[in-house]
């Protein structure tokens, strides 16, 4: 039972293509539901007897809508408005890696590029432009994915509209029914997959091929990765991919997911229209079988263990995983199923909980948990994984063990399981709140989810009402059972990832596995600690009115002006039911944190907020928040630091008051500092083993020009951090100002008012961090033909490489730096079709633009690839060719639109939500002139001329404004290795 809901339009933002006041709306769609009343569902004949639910006594969520075609193709559709005017379309193949041969390895995987290359209604090659028409984004709107069990293709059509949906469903329909496949397809496409086979390479890949092989031994899913081998997709040929496709692509073995802003008899309409002509010739396949894991001959039935595996990769953290394994089989999705389930998570909940107290205490392991999956339909699995502290591997297994034995021999207590039911009970209850607000684009997904797993759906009301009416089922004895039979299993493997040779071996971690545990009881502590609440919590100081409350002249957007300082902005909608998004900006980021200090930065985004406040430490902050939705989200930007929690509005005063305590009232518990700064070393070494990861340390370091505060800091660095220089470092930046407070939702204004005089209100006045927004002195790299070359530990044939223009900064320009968006869109689609579709050198190159609004500089143009090492230079001097054409050619006017139009889809799209306004209004408070810049931004994004552009790369991508980067192979490298 997979939940789903039903959204209906709850905002409908009508901005002007011109830059003239916003005229925005907040309009119900009409007949859409109203909050606490059901809708009325509309009925198709399929309904009468639904094909999912046969055989199930799941309750049907009425407003999906079920059908059949004489040819055996199965359809669902359903009506929902969020976003307005959008359609997601979602075409399921019942096929993977695991219906593939040996001889067919990536087959599945090929195909979905192939279908996307040349079809029935598309000409070779111009796939990406015709979605682009229909203002589908290339790789957010239109993509694909291919598993072990099946290929999905998807599309998110905006602006859905009678004639451009029946040219989408023809389109897709070709693409599935009609393929091209030739040999010049397959030779085109060939290179691309390889491409992205070479990215998906390196340490994280050995892994990840040394897990299959180990814990599914055995089965086709130990040798069935979808991206296949170079030596099956090598010797492909048209013929035996058109096999492939024959057995699988056929009506009989497809699904196709519909769910948007329009009638469901419509969207019925043109399945049946696209789709009932297609034929299959012959019987449908069987499945091949996936297999069952088995334990060795002589095995001993009460600890089975199989096989065993410790793979040495220096450069990555320690981690150790052992599943216990039993044969997937397909179950009847009933109720008392998903009871079950219920129980189970429960029980896993309990051991997590447990585990996370231990490590929290300090000891073995630096985190562990328990988690039940069912692994493409070819094993029923528990996983336990294990980062052990130290190189005393066997005592963090051992103690993570014990914990779990401990939870299978004695029951937990009535009061660690009403915990985790009143999480739950959130959780299932959340939806339900919020089912008006949910876009298809999940909706569909969620089926298409459901239909790979062989389960129904439900919506939000039914999975809270089975999950409130089974409470009586969650019992010590009921969930001690469950647990013991989540730990109970045919045979257990496991995978021990290390750094040092000779630490462990396969046969050493056989040995730990087949070890007696004792159970660890010393956690047990739910129902035994102080009860915490926040009525017995400090008060923040005294409350204070605010001294001014006026219109922002946007919408219904308030602004309240406290004494202190505090600005607050307060923007009430009803008609995103449920939800509450609150900001809280203050501060001057990691501009205002000392160059020497640089290192508590990232250790802050690691330990600050576990650090506790007011009377709470981190496992009170829990507990506290147990049955409720309360985030506490952190992050440090450039000019500010930002507090961000989604949360309800029956939670939204005490969601507020978390906030302001830990402004004011900080606590510094050392245990959540230890393990950041343990996580931080650990972390560190990751990032050589891929050109990826070094871009990822790296590159922001290099484009703020070796500024420290921009860099990963070293193990090295953490090591010398110390708990007093962090309580120094994050003082400070926790009492500077000016604080800013976004809260956008469904709440009661008086209420929240009330809860601000008594949180922000209370705070004491605060030194404002030193501004940033007349700052042009920010370093950058200084131009250059010749690249930094920095070295990473991965495959010899993985490389990456980045050219970056400096561009400008702040709110006046914000204008120009959404003009910088088309201009960098277009761009990539240049590079894309260069660099990917003609010369296979790249899998996905991009190209983005960054405009710091809270500083005066420091933005940037920067296109990125990754590539083999050998191509570097063919990219250098492709994107030069890109940037000279567009400084001295304007682009035409067709090949704008196809930028523009997305981008018009999307602003529509996002300003149809109160999150895309927070954005769009972050800083206004001290810099009001960003509120006249929504009135704009659609125009922005969409009214420019090939002039304009070419004036835009004129000014901007000059060759001797450029600086280049490569990251090559160990032993590749051709200049001088840049060092920090």
């Amino acid at each position: 039972m997979t939940k789903s809901s039903r959204a209906a339009r709850s905002l409908a933002c009508f901005l002007l293509l011109a830059p003239l006041p916003v005229q925005s709306v907040l309009a119900q769609v009409p007949n859409a539901p109203v909050p606490g009343q059901a809708p009325a569902a509309e009925t198709l004949p399929g309904d009468r007897d639904p094909w999912l639910y046969r055989g199930s006594d799941i309750p049907r969520d009425p407003e999906w809508h079920f059908g059949e075609l004489s040819n055996g193709l199965k359809y669902a559709v359903r009506r929902n408005g969020v976003p307005p005017g959008q359609v997601s379309i979602r075409i399921r193949v019942d096929a993977g890696s695991l219906y593939e041969t040996d001889s067919e390895r990536g087959y599945a995987h090929l195909l979905e590029h192939m279908l996307f290359r040349q079809s029935k209604y598309i000409p070779e090659g111009t796939a990406i432009a015709a979605f682009q028409r229909l203002g589908a984004t290339f790789g957010s709107d239109t993509n694909a994915i291919t598993s072990t069990t099946q290929t999905v293709f998807k599309l998110d059509l905006p602006n859905a509209t009678p004639t451009s949906l029946d040219e989408t469903f023809k389109l897709m329909s070709g693409m599935v029914t009609a393929p091209t496949l030739s040999a010049s397809n397959l030779k085109s496409d060939l290179p691309i997959v390889l491409a992205e086979m070479r990215e998906r390479g390196g340490a994280a890949k050995r892994v990840q091929d040394a897990m299959q092989k180990t814990l599914y031994a055995g089965q086709p899913l130990s040798v069935r990765e979808p991206i296949g081998t170079v030596e099956t997709l090598t010797s492909a040929t048209p013929d035996s991919v058109r096999a492939f496709y024959s057995r699988w692509y056929r009506p009989d073995n497809v699904a196709v997911i519909v769910a948007g802003d329009a009638d469901p008899a419509t969207l019925e309409s043109y399945v049946k229209k696209w789709f009932s002509d297609w034929k299959a010739s012959g019987k449908l396949s069987a499945a091949p079988s996936f297999g069952d894991p088995a334990a060795p001959q002589g095995a001993d039935p009460k600890n089975p263990i199989g096989e065993t595996k410790v793979l040495v990769e220096p450069d990555l953290p320690p981690s150790l995983m052992y599943a216990i394994l039993r044969p997937w089989r397909q179950v009847t999705d009933n109720v008392v199923y998903n009871q079950g389930l219920m129980v189970d998570s429960i029980a896993q909940a309990v051991i997590n909980r447990r585990l996370e107290s231990k490590a929290r205490a300090g000891g073995s392991f630096l985190s562990a948990s328990v988690n039940q999956d069912d692994v493409s339909r070819s094993a029923d699995a528990t996983f336990v994984s294990v980062t052990p502290l130290g190189e005393d591997w066997e005592a963090a297994l051992r103690d993570v063990r014990g914990v779990i034995a401990d939870a299978m021999t004695k029951p937990p207590t009535q009061a660690e399981i009403d915990r985790e039911v009143a999480e739950l009970d959130v959780a299932f209850q959340v939806p339900v709140e919020q089912q008006r607000i949910l876009p298809g684009s999940k909706l569909a997904d969620d089926m298409v989810n459901a239909l790979d797993i062989r389960e129904t759906v439900a919506a939000p009301n039914d999975v809270l009402r089975i999950f409130r009416e089974s409470k009586h089922l969650f019992t010590p004895s009921d969930v001690l059972k469950h647990t013991q039979q989540l730990f109970s299993g045919t045979v257990t493997r496991a995978l021990f990832t290390t750094q040092k040779q000779g630490g462990a071996t396969d046969e050493t971690l056989r040995s730990a596995l087949l070890q007696p545990i004792t159970p660890d009881a010393s956690i047990r502590t739910a129902g035994n600690e102080k009860p915490v609440s926040f009525a017995k919590l400090p008060a923040i100081g005294v409350p204070h009115k605010a001294t001014a409350q006026t219109p922002t002249g946007l919408l219904d957007i308030e602004q309240l002006t406290f004494a202190n300082g505090v600005k607050a902005m307060l923007w009430p909608v009803q008609e995103e039911p449920g939800r509450v998004t609150v900001k809280v900006r203050f501060g001057g980021g990691k501009r205002s944190i000392a160059p020497q200090d640089a290192p508590y930065i990232a250790l802050g985004e690691f330990a600050l907020v576990g650090s506790g406040l007011a009377t709470l430490g981190q496992e009170d902050l829990d507990r506290i928040s147990t049955g409720r939705k309360m985030g506490f989200d952190f992050e440090v930007q450039d000019a500010t630091f930002q507090f961000q929690a989604e949360t309800r509005p029956q939670d939204l005063a005490d969601q507020l008051y978390l906030f302001a305590a830990k402004l004011d009232l900080p606590r510094w518990d050392p245990q959540p500092l230890v393990r950041a700064k343990a996580a931080a070393k650990i972390q560190y070494a990751t990032y050589a083993t891929s050109p990826q990861g070094v871009l990822t340390r790296d590159l922001e370091f290099y484009q703020r020009g070796k500024d420290p505060r921009f860099a990963t800091p070293t193990p090295e660095a953490i090591e010398k951090t110390t708990a007093a220089g962090f309580k120094k470092v994050w003082s400070k930046a926790l009492a500077s100002g000016p604080v800013e407070v976004q809260i956008y939702g469904d709440f009661d204004k008086a209420s929240t008012i009330t809860a601000l005089e008594k949180t922000f209100g209370a705070l004491k006045a605060r030194t404002p961090a030193p501004s940033t927004a007349n700052v042009t002195d920010v370093t950058v790299p200084k131009p250059s033909d010749t690249p930094i070359v920095l070295q990473h530990h991965g495959d010899p044939d993985q490389a990456a490489a980045v050219i970056s223009w400096p561009t400008g900064g702040g709110s006046m320009g914000i204008r120009e730096s959404r003009q910088l968006e088309i201009l960098t869109q277009l761009f990539t689609n240049r590079l894309l079709d260069a660099v990917r579709e003609k010369l296979g050198v790249a899998y996905a190159p991009y190209v983005y633009s960054q405009w710091p609004v809270d500083m005066a500089a420091g933005g940037s143009i920067t296109a990125v690839a990754q590539l083999d090492p050998k191509s570097t230079t063919v990219f250098f001097q492709t994107a030069d060719e890109i940037a000279q054409d567009l400084i001295h050619n304007p682009p035409t006017a067709q090949e704008l639109a196809l930028v523009t139009e997305p981008m018009r889809q999307q602003v529509t799209r996002a300003a149809s939500s109160t999150s895309f306004f927070m954005g769009q209004l972050e800083g206004a408070t001290y810099d009001p002139s960003r509120i006249g810049t929504v009135r704009t931004i659609l125009y922005d994004y969409t009214a420019a001329t090939p002039q304009q552009m070419q004036a835009l790369a004129a000014r901007y991508l000059g060759k001797n404004n450029s600086w280049r980067l490569e990251v090559m192979p160990e032993g590749k490298a051709v200049g001088a290795v840049a060092a920090k």
